[in-house]
Order: C-alpha cells, then sequence, then structure tokens
C-alpha cells in the first residue's frame, strides 16, 4: 500500500500531481460585504467631494435669462434722489450739521460736507467707513461679474444692432437726472407670425356666373333616375322607375321617344359615340343594347345577380361596365354579348362606375365607403381608397386635369389619378346624401343632394359659390325633392337635373352677371383643413 502522498499512476504511464493540503481561510459572509463595500468606494466614491468645472458660458446663459425675466422691470430704473427738500427732517440735520461747522470755523467746504453727511443719514465721525468702502469695492465677487459681464454683452449686441424704428423703441428714464434715452420694447412672436397659415398658400376661388332654372320638364310617371346626353349634343335620354325610356331634344325639350322594355325602374343609362347604340340597366337584372336606327333592343347581357345600379361606357374600348346590388363590376364585350371579366372586391352594392382612356381605366365607388381603382388590362384593382365614412354614391372626372371626385354623405373629395392621391375635401359640407355629381371645363362642379339641394362648387378651391333649392312640381310631395342625377350637355353651358319629383330640370349660366352684381358666396381660407 502507497503512502497517501506518494504519485499516483494513471493508466498510460502518466504521474498524476499530489493532492494540496492547504486550509482554505473561511471569512464570514459580514466580512466578504465589508471588504466589497471598502473596494466600491475607493474605486467610484474616492472623488465625490470634488466638482466639476464649471461651464462659464452655460453659467452666463442661466444668469442672463434669471435677471431678464426676475429684474428687467427694473434693471434701468432711476437714481434716487439726494436732495433734502423731500425729507423735513432731514433737512433739519443738514442745517444744524452746516450751522455747527461754520461757527466752529470750519471752511465752506467742510459744512457742505457735513451737510450732505448729514442729508444721507450717516454719521461723517464713524472711523474706517472709507476704508471698508473700498475693501468692498475691492473685493467683488464672481456673482457680480458675471453680471457684469452680461450687461456689457447686451450693451455690445445693443450698438452693434443699432437702436431700432421709433416704431419698437419706447421712452424710458434711464441713467442721471434728466437724461432720457429710447430703450429697445421687448416683443413677443406668437405662433401664428413664426408659422405660415395653410390658408395663405390656398388658391382663391375663379368668379364664376350664378345659374338659373329656365326649363323645367315633365313626362315621366315615376321618379327619374338617370341621365344622359348625345355625343352629337341634339338630344338626351332619361330612365324612370315607370320603366319607360324616354329621349327629348336638347334645343326645345320637346319628347321625341319613349321605349319599353325594362319590368323595374330604369337606373342607367349611356350613349356610344362609336355605335348608334344605346345601352340601359334596370333593377330587373337586365342590361339591354337598343339599336337607335331602328329603336330597338338587339341585345341583352345575362350575369348580374340582382338589381343593376350603375352603366358606364369606355371611351375607346368597345366594352361596357355594370354594377349593381351584387357587390361586382361587370366587364362586358358589347358585341359578343359575353362577359370578359368580373371585378370583385367591394362588400357592398356598387352605385357608380367611371371609365377612361388613361389607366386606372375603371374606377368603381360602393356603398362600403371605398372607391377602387381598376387596371382594365390585369382584371386586377390598382388601389383601394378608404378616405369616406359613408357610401360612396357618386363619381366625376374631370374633362381636363387628371383627377377624380368622390360624393358621399361626408364629404367631396378629390383624388389624384392615376395612384388616386387624396388632395383635398371640399371647403363645406352639403350635410345630405350626395347622389349626383357632374364636372365641366369651366371648373364648374355641380352636387346634388337627397334633399333636393344643389350647390355648384370651383373646381381648385372647392369653394361652394352657389346654392340652389328648387321648388318641386305642384301635387308632389315636399319629401320628393331629391336629386337623382346630372349631367352637363358637351358644350359645359347647359345643366340637366333629374329629380324625384317626375321632372327634369334644365340650368344655364346668367349671361348678364357680373362679379360686382352677383359676387355669390363670401369665401372664406380653410383654417384647418382635414387630411383624410
Amino acid at each position: 500500500m502507497a503512502p497517501p502522498d506518494a504519485a499516483m499512476m494513471i493508466p498510460g504511464g502518466f504521474e498524476a500531481e499530489p493532492l494540496s493540503t492547504e486550509v482554505v481561510q473561511k471569512n464570514s459572509i459580514r466580512e466578504l460585504t465589508l471588504r466589497s463595500v471598502k473596494r466600491t468606494y475607493e474605486m467610484f466614491d474616492g472623488h465625490h467631494t470634488m466638482r466639476p468645472p464649471l461651464h462659464q458660458a452655460s453659467a452666463k446663459l442661466k444668469m442672463a435669462i434669471k435677471i431678464r425675466d426676475d429684474y428687467q422691470a427694473v434693471r434701468n430704473m432711476a437714481p434716487p434722489d439726494v436732495s433734502a427738500t423731500r425729507d423735513p427732517a432731514r433737512a433739519e440735520r443738514a442745517a444744524a450739521a452746516a450751522s455747527a461747522s461754520t461757527s466752529a470755523g470750519g471752511s465752506a467746504a467742510a459744512a457742505a460736507s457735513a451737510a450732505a453727511a448729514a442729508s444721507l443719514g450717516h454719521s461723517a465721525s464713524i472711523p474706517g467707513l472709507e476704508a471698508a468702502k473700498a475693501a468692498k469695492k475691492d473685493k467683488e465677487s464672481d456673482f457680480s461679474k458675471l453680471i457684469d459681464s452680461i450687461d456689457e454683452a447686451d450693451a455690445a449686441k445693443k450698438a452693434a444692432a443699432g437702436r431700432g424704428a421709433a416704431s419698437s423703441a419706447i421712452v424710458e428714464f434711464k441713467g442721471e437726472a434728466g437724461s432720457i434715452q429710447a430703450v429697445e420694447k421687448k416683443t413677443y412672436n406668437h405662433s401664428a407670425t413664426l408659422i405660415p397659415r395653410l390658408a395663405s398658400k390656398w388658391p382663391k376661388p375663379e368668379w364664376h356666373a350664378p345659374w338659373k332654372l329656365y326649363r323645367v320638364i315633365s313626362g315621366h310617371q315615376g321618379w327619374v333616375r338617370s341621365v344622359t346626353v348625345d355625343p352629337s349634343n341634339e338630344f338626351f335620354v332619361t330612365g324612370s322607375a315607370d320603366r319607360t325610356v324616354k329621349i327629348w331634344d336638347l334645343a326645345s325639350g320637346q319628347l321625341k321617344l319613349t321605349l319599353t322594355g325594362h319590368i323595374e325602374q330604369v337606373t342607367g343609362v349611356a350613349v356610344s359615340d362609336r355605335h348608334p347604340y344605346m345601352f340601359t340597366c334596370a333593377l330587373d337584372k337586365m342590361v339591354k343594347c337598343w339599336d337607335l336606327e331602328y329603336n330597338k333592343v338587339i341585345r341583352h347581357y345575362h350575369g348580374h345577380l340582382s338589381g343593376v345600379y350603375s352603366l358606364a361606357l369606355h371611351p375607346e374600348l368597345d366594352v361596357l361596365m355594370t354594377g349593381g346590388r351584387d357587390s361586382a363590376c361587370r366587364v362586358w364585350d358589347m358585341r359578343t354579348k359575353l362577359q370578359a371579366m368580373c371585378l370583385t372586391g367591394h362588400e357592398n352594392t356598387v352605385g357608380c362606375i367611371a371609365a377612361q382612356r388613361e389607366g386606372p381605366q375603371v374606377v368603381t365607388g360602393s356603398y362600403d365607403s371605398t372607391v377602387k381603382l381598376w387596371d382594365l388590362a390585369a382584371g386586377k384593382c390598382m388601389s383601394t381608397l378608404t378616405y369616406h365614412k359613408k357610401g360612396v354614391r357618386a363619381l366625376a372626372l374631370h374633362p381636363k386635369d387628371f383627377t377624380l371626385m368622390s360624393a358621399s354623405a361626408d364629404n367631396i373629395k378629390k383624388f389624384g389619378l392615376p395612384r388616386g392621391t387624396f388632395m383635398h375635401n371640399m371647403l363645406s359640407q352639403q350635410k345630405t346624401i350626395v347622389n349626383a355629381l357632374a364636372c365641366n371645363e369651366d371648373n364648374v362642379v355641380v352636387s346634388g343632394g337627397d334633399n333636393g339641394s344643389l350647390w355648384f362648387w370651383d373646381y381648385k378651391s372647392g369653394h361652394c359659390y352657389q346654392k340652389a333649392q328648387p321648388k318641386v312640381q305642384p301635387g308632389s310631395m315636399e319629401a320628393e325633392a331629391g336629386i337623382f342625377a346630372s349631367t352637363f350637355d358637351r358644350t359645359g353651358t347647359r345643366l340637366i337635373t333629374v329629380e324625384a319629383d317626375k321632372t327634369i330640370k334644365m340650368w344655364k349660366q346668367d349671361e348678364d352677371a357680373t362679379p360686382e352684381s352677383d359676387p355669390g358666396i363670401m369665401y372664406h381660407p380653410p383654417r384647418e383643413l382635414r387630411r383624410f
């Protein structure tokens, strides 16, 4: 048996080191804690009494702000009046001191000095007074030097900038008696003067002649729901709740033709500018194509699952877009009667459709309060505009600007195309359901409401310059004052509105009006614009 301290052999021929027999000193937890506290103190708290050096610029700025805030009103006050005329007791002491000095044989200078000392309320015989004053004067603190440097800096700034005009200065007493100087007045700039208002850059509205009603046409036996104008500007077409389609002469307003074939309300009409065709849609789920040379229906487009509310023709392609209560916009080939594609994505009725040559070629507005821009080539939605809070019932494209306007019960909004960038709201709210929206080349926008109100807007500024409330047809109820559709003729000088009182109203501008005779509603620039 080998001794305990002998080297042990590990298999493989290696020797293991002998085990250490050193005894480890045991310390209590208290001793270890105190040792750790001492080391921490030596490391971090050794210089706790030494203050960091003073930053002269920061201290000077802090003191200058405090002096100006607390003592600005009394910094330039007049010195105290040393004349003894205002204090009778002081005057008596000064006279007694002067007489005593004179009777003692003193000189006049001594009498004057004694009188001055008595008038100031001090005794001239106090020993060491002058020495104390000199010592106090020599012993200036850093605080007083700092104040003096602040005053010198202010004086240098004023001298460099120059005393301003008399409008920015007030007259104050400064210095000795009788000296009057102009001291700069402290002015405060409000945020309204520093931040430019948006209203200052808002475009001013262009003056437009007021519109007046010049013709009322009766003939339908029900609500007139839709209207469109012939591309040749010779006639216009209306669709009604009496299930008929009527064609009227635009110049005289005479009825030319009545077409029947639908079994429900006719909600949309459109006339092609390349073919002698007219298209109508109704709540009977039918879309019909009429040949205006024979005045007969030549095609039917089947596919909608419910009533059809809106209809639009593409300006260049031979396609027809219809939207209805089945929440879909269907694109039809007008020649083959086949459905080319179905644009789905809305969650409620598609109430209005607009089509144009450039992309997005199709724009739809729905009762789910969204507006969708569609890529017709890909058959997909490019973007969805969710700015409205109520259902969108009317869309209008500007004839010249590449912009879109959408109307809802909350507001009328303007968007920039092709991305649908929100531009601004109209500056006032019609506060009703807006069913009709139209725009002409003279930047006149017309919106018709469910309460019969007709508002005329300036397109660029969004200012409503005229409000009209036409009377309902005699024999109709006051509730039948809604405007369902409106359109301008091809020249933009005549406006046609169709209403719930079964009439068609035609409007034109007053040719004799001037900006002085008819300035319109006063324009107020917007203060707080809603950005959504």
